[in-house]
């Protein structure tokens, strides 16, 4: 504190002071102009914390409350004293302000406390604020509630300020930060210190019911299991539910989640779940079980008779339009097989298969396993070789199961090859054997399965009696090519047909159009001839 006077000329000593709260004076330190020297005077709270300059400027160190006070500079001389007064004040920066006591949750609609705000060490006091998301919160009479205190440590004589606040929250004030600050004055004027932002989690009713459906796949079949879960938007969400199942008017009560195992199809309908403190606030899902049932008459292992009808019935009933699929040994059919007159190429391995194809994994298939049995059935033909040397016997066999084939020669003759056979298809095989008879025999064949023994002769004249040849019997494969190649002459004979359809219409309306054109000219020419008569009549009257 430097000493407001100008030096005198004729100056003795100086000398500082304070004033007490009355008004009476506390001399603290004393220095002579002649000497040169200092004295400090007995008072305890400023021992060892004067220096006082030459130029009479007094220093007071480590700063205390107490020293804010009136402190006087006194110069005097022999006729005179002169004073200067500084007047002290002392400032502490308090404390960063902190939010404590913090309410572990606001709920809505309830005026809570929300916490208080602290700031410590401070002089001279200073004030307190609070702010929801940077902005003031100010009292508001059932909502913002405000409570400020002040303490003063008798020894430090410090201020701690304490703001507790009262907030009534709403579902606006969720995530929303709160912080307050302290204002306090110092040498250079006001200043603010920010507390750290504190986020309350904010409590409040449910208002809306929802259901889901567990898993969430598009379509449900008989034999899952699905689970519903029921969720309220409150906070925090309601742990227990009702759950109604369709007609079941009382509720089940359990947690958020209620299973179904193993469903069936009577499961399908409206599901529903409430709050058990309040049924009025419900939500429902529709459920549908989708099925699928199969029915193939007749099915397994049918075995029947070669010319039987056999009707075959595939019945699907299901939740919704189902595909159908017939399979003959891994083949698919065009169309739904159908029997009137069984043979032998209808025996086979039928599946009838069907699916949704809306719903993953609902599927069905039953299969029947047809076997057509026959006795056996035989026919003889020969044919002579174009050299003249041997003749070939051919036996054919149709028949299921698969007849046994043999040959019994009646005659004298060489056998050249007897083992020859064609592969077993569709119920049908041949065996021939070439022989060069010396003279004319007969040639056994029979053919036996489990249903019967069939035989049947055939004469053969010796290789020199030439004798007329009877034809082979057609196979599947070649009568297939017969019936292709007498569609495709059938196919060419309704065209030219057609064609010549066209032409025929085409020329009768060519005809009919020149007739026309005809008669026109004709009538032309009539009017022309008569314009010549008429010219002549004229030119003979005017003569």
């Amino acid at each position: 504190m430097p000493c407001r006077l100008d030096v005198p000329q004729n100056l003795m000593f100086g000398k500082w002071k304070y004033e007490k709260p009355d008004g009476s004076p506390v001399f603290i330190a004393f220095r002579s102009s002649t000497k040169k020297s200092v004295q400090y005077d007995d008072v305890p709270e400023y021992k060892d914390r004067l220096s006082l300059s030459e130029n009479y400027t007094l220093s007071i160190s480590n700063a205390r409350i107490s020293d804010e006070k009136r402190f006087v500079c006194m110069l005097v001389t022999e006729d005179n004293v002169f004073e200067a007064p500084t007047i002290v004040k002392v400032f502490k920066q308090p404390s960063k302000p902190e939010i404590v006591s913090k309410a572990p949750f606001l709920e809505t609609e309830q005026l809570k406390k929300l916490g208080d705000c602290i700031s410590k060490d401070s002089y001279p006091d200073g004030n307190i604020t609070w702010y929801r998301n940077g902005k003031v919160l100010q009292p508001l009479e059932g909502v913002v509630v405000l409570i400020f205190k002040k303490q003063m440590d008798p020894v430090t004589q410090l201020y701690t300020m304490t703001s507790s606040l009262e907030y009534k929250a709403t579902k606006a004030d969720i995530q929303m930060p709160f912080t307050c600050s302290v204002t306090y004055y110092g040498p250079s004027g006001q200043k603010t210190v920010q507390s750290e932002q504190a986020i309350f989690d904010i409590y409040y009713p449910t208002e809306q019911v929802t259901i889901q459906v567990l898993p969430s796949k598009t379509a449900i079949k008989e034999g899952d299991n699905i689970t519903l879960k029921c969720l309220g938007n409150g906070n925090p969400p309601p742990e227990e539910f009702l759950f109604y199942l369709p007609g079941q008017p009382e509720g089940i009560r359990s947690s958020n989640t209620y299973t179904l195992t193993d469903v069936r199809r009577n499961a399908t309908g409206d599901y529903k779940c409430s709050l058990i403190d309040k049924k009025s606030m419900i939500a429902s899902t529709a459920i549908t079980v989708h099925y699928l049932d199969l029915s193939l008459n007749p099915s397994g292992e049918v075995t029947k008779q070669i010319g039987d009808a056999l009707p075959v019935s595939c019945t699907i009933s299901a939740s919704r339009n189902a595909t159908v699929v017939w399979m003959k040994d891994n083949i698919r059919l065009r169309s739904s097989p159908s029997f009137s007159s069984l043979q032998y190429q209808d025996a086979g391995n039928y599946v009838c298969e069907t699916a949704l194809q809306e719903v993953e994994g609902l599927k069905k298939r039953e299969s029947l396993t047809l076997i057509v049995e026959g006795k056996p059935q035989i026919k003889m033909t020969k044919k002579t070789d174009p050299s003249g040397l041997s003749k070939t016997i051919i036996c054919h066999v149709e028949g299921f199961p698969k007849p046994a084939i043999q040959w019994t020669i009646t005659g004298s003759g060489s056998v050249i090859n007897q083992t020859e056979e064609s592969p077993y298809i569709n119920g049908r095989y041949y065996s021939k054997i070439i022989i060069s008879p010396e003279e004319n025999v007969t040639l056994t064949c029979t053919a036996e399965n489990q249903l019967e023994r069939t035989v049947n002769s055939l004469n053969v004249s010796a290789i020199s009696i030439p004798e007329h040849d009877e034809a082979d019997e057609i196979s599947d494969e070649n009568r297939e090519k017969v019936n292709d190649q007498a569609k495709l002459i059938v196919g060419i004979v309704v065209g030219l047909l057609l064609a010549a359809l066209v032409a025929g219409v085409v020329y009768w309306l060519y005809m009919k159009k020149s007739k026309t054109a005809s008669k026109h000219v004709n009538k032309d020419l009539g009017n022309l001839e008569e314009n010549k008569k008429l010219e002549e009549n004229n030119h003979k009257t005017e003569a």
